[in-house]
């Protein structure tokens, strides 16, 4: 039977591994990288629009997914459909941003395998002699590289045809034209931040568990120990 040993420090770093790794995977997963420039409604909504009630539709790319306004004949009401405009991975728009998918995917595994074992840094904190919390903090500094290789990558992808249709043709490697920047990426980036803070703070998890004092408790059989 183990000690489950609980510091504030180990569980606050426990906590931002899964937020981190679950933050990163959601903004890749997302549609909204890039804010399309604005498409008025179409001929249907010309009362709406008039009675101000009708914005114009900015729609969203990602990765290699996009989210677009879909008129319907029989109904002044469009719908917003979002998904892949990508079956398979040699479609995605850009080399660029195909790289950056490799890059974040990388980066992503290795987070949320880092998230999984930060469970069980409470009950186990060393394997072959080797500190858990430390590996895993090298783990997440080699995943925040890959993140970072991705985002740097990514900008250089805005000059593909794809992204000319949304952004218009002043559009090119680094430059948004007429699109604006999505949650997501800015989520993304934060991640990416918190990735290295995460990193650090392992660190200070295992000086916290490895403790004299938490030792101390230990040998007084205690199971379940939480210090500053």
């Amino acid at each position: 039977m183990c000690h489950v040993i609980v510091t504030c420090r180990s569980m606050l770093w426990t906590l931002l591994s899964i937020v981190v790794a679950f933050a990163e995977l959601i903004a890749f997963m997302s549609a909204d990288w890039l804010i399309g420039k604005a498409h008025p409604g179409s001929f249907q909504d010309t009362d709406s629009r008039r009675a101000g009630s009708m914005d114009p539709y900015r729609p969203t790319l990602g990765i290699y997914g996009r989210c677009t306004r879909i008129e319907h004949l029989q109904s002044s009401m469009p719908d917003t459909s979002c998904g892949p405009y990508a079956d398979n991975f040699s479609e995605i728009a850009s080399g660029f941003w195909q790289a950056t998918a490799i890059f974040l995917a990388v980066g992503i595994l290795i987070l949320c395998a880092v998230a999984f074992v930060s469970v069980f840094t409470m009950c186990v904190q060393s394997i072959m002699k080797k500190s858990i919390f430390n590996v895993c903090g090298l783990l997440q500094g080699i995943a925040g590289l890959f993140l970072i290789l991705g985002l740097i990558l990514y900008p250089a992808g805005w000059g593909c045809q794809k992204a000319i249709s949304y952004c218009g043709p002043y559009a090119s490697a680094y430059k948004l034209g007429d699109c604006s920047l999505g949650w997501a990426f800015y989520t993304a980036i934060g991640g990416t931040v918190l990735t290295f803070i995460c990193a650090v703070f392992s660190a200070q998890a295992e000086i916290a568990t490895s403790s004299d004092k938490v030792q101390e408790e230990i040998e007084e059989g205690k199971s379940l120990i939480c210090l500053l």
